[in-house]
């Protein structure tokens, strides 16, 4: 190679090298939509961006949330939910409609970088009682099929995002992975499918809910620190669960002929409230583990190879349910409103960002009244009134706000009530002058009286962010260095 060749391909790693390209190992997240009053979708969109999130997967197709995605530079996953699988099974056409809508309209109208479409969530969770295994596969088949008909078969891949109870080790060690025998046979059937189609699977894996089912779980191997008891497999040394777990799917796929599939880590990550065991302090341990992890590419033992990580979640979602437990609602890396939880160190002396450009309800709050008696019968179901409509699962034992006294217990309800109805007029009217409005923020210790988000308070954001001006102004430099690179070193 002559010296100029040589000088332009030190130039073109030189940009590279100041990250003005980017790199491999950016963020992925997951961003869920069940909320009463949800941030805007172009403020998510900027807080991704800013915080180098450079893939999202969405668990359906929310119009504001798509839209805001357009041309954002970010890779979409878009998830299916569990109630379509049903009819997705059952027409071909339904799937064609569907892929066209969803897919096809929000690629070309909107220039959406949709990467994969998740047919389902979690379909064979044990506790479905097989409610979802009869349609799931036929599902996936029918959007796989769509997506073809619709010219993005390359462009799109689909996948089945599952629960880690779909394997299983009879050794208690990752060697010993296989398939649930109940469904041995349609894991294998899914997994070959998507082989054939060049598509990933999907899995999700919580170290949270390890710690959350057995109050004799290790904590520290639900950690990173590596500082458990090591379960030794051979020559294998596993100090934490997600690696032991990630490992169990990795044996069973190999046993099963399919040593190569690419998979995905879907969503894992850990909740700040709802239970002793929720909370900023192991939220912060267990995610700052898992994105040091992900920016230093890190594998598991059986496979070096990083997979892709889907932090969950990106935001608290106030509507979501909570029959697994009251941390349902408490799984974003930021509060509903986008403020910092707790702070990620996300390299080269990189920090989270909170997200810009939010405005809220009046600072007022709705409280039980100093004159009101604890000893009113009314209260009991007015405090049950409130919370049938609200968010009061910070109340629980153990959590954020399980400390306070049976006051300050009624006044959290009514207030999550006051604010989830938007501060309306009647809204802190509770029977017999229960209630009152005041100015003087409420929170205490670890607990937070909320207002919500002004849902038609905000700035409209400029068709097209700098961020992505510069993205493509990069491109463009890179592919002008490759032609000189090629023009001399022709010459």
């Amino acid at each position: 190679m002559g010296y100029r060749c040589m000088l332009w391909l030190f130039l073109l790693c030189l940009i590279a090298d100041q990250g003005l390209i980017k790199g491999a190992n950016g963020l992925a997240c997951n961003w869920g939509t069940r909320s009463t009053h949800p941030l805007p979708a172009n403020i998510v969109v900027k807080l991704l961006k800013e915080n180098g999130f450079d893939k999202v997967k969405l668990f359906e197709a929310d119009p504001p949330a798509l839209k805001a995605l357009g041309n954002s530079g970010i890779q979409v996953m878009l998830g299916i939910p569990n109630e379509f699988l049903a009819p997705l099974a059952g027409s071909v056409q339904f799937a064609v409609n569907w892929v066209q809508q969803n897919v096809s309209n929000y690629i070309s109208r909107y220039g959406v970088d949709i990467r994969h479409v998740a047919v389902g969530n979690e379909p064979f969770l044990k506790t479905y009682k097989d409610k979802f295994l009869q349609t799931t596969f036929p599902a996936l088949q029918n959007i796989q099929a769509a997506l073809i008909k619709a010219g993005l078969g390359r462009q799109v891949k689909v996948t089945v995002p599952l629960n880690a109870d779909v394997y299983q080790t009879d050794s208690g060690l990752p060697s010993g992975g296989n398939f649930r025998s109940d469904i041995h046979d349609l894991m294998i059937s899914i997994i070959k499918f998507l082989s054939d189609n060049n598509s990933p699977l999907t899995i999700n894996i919580y170290p949270f809910l390890s710690l959350y089912a057995d109050p004799n779980f290790p904590v520290d191997y639900a950690f990173f620190s590596g500082s458990a008891a090591p379960i030794v497999d051979g020559s294998i040394t596993y100090t934490n669960v997600f690696e032991a777990n990630f490992d169990t799917l990795i044996s069973a796929l190999e046993k099963n002929g399919f040593s190569s599939m690419p998979v995905i880590v879907g969503e894992v990550g850990w909740p700040t409230d709802g239970d002793p065991h929720a909370n900023v302090e192991y939220a912060r341990r267990f995610n700052q583990g898992l994105v040091s992890r992900i920016l230093a590419g890190q594998g598991t033992p059986r496979r070096q190879t990083p997979p892709d990580v889907y932090i969950f979640g990106l935001i608290d979602e106030d509507n979501k349910s909570i029959d697994p437990g009251n941390f349902e609602r408490h799984w974003g890396i930021f509060y509903y409103d986008g403020t910092l939880k707790y702070q990620l160190n996300l390299g080269n002396g990189k920090s989270l960002i909170p997200a810009k450009g939010v405005r809220y309800l009046q600072r007022q709050w709705c409280v039980m009244s100093p004159s009101a008696s604890l000893s009113d019968p009314n209260l009991a179901n007015s405090i049950n009134y409130a919370c049938s409509y609200s968010d009061c699962t910070s109340l629980g034992y153990g959590s954020t706000c399980g400390q306070l006294d049976a006051r300050n217990n009624a006044s959290y309800a009514f207030n999550a009530y006051y604010q989830t109805m938007d501060q309306r007029r009647g809204a802190c009217s509770f029977s017999n002058n229960l209630s009152v409005l005041t100015n003087v923020d409420p929170s205490q210790g670890t607990c937070r009286f909320g207002i919500m988000i002004d849902l038609g308070k905000h700035e409209t954001p400029p068709k097209r962010s700098l961020a992505g001006r510069n993205q493509n102004s990069v491109l463009g430099l890179m592919a002008l260095f490759l032609a000189l690179i090629f023009i001399v070193c022709s010459a």
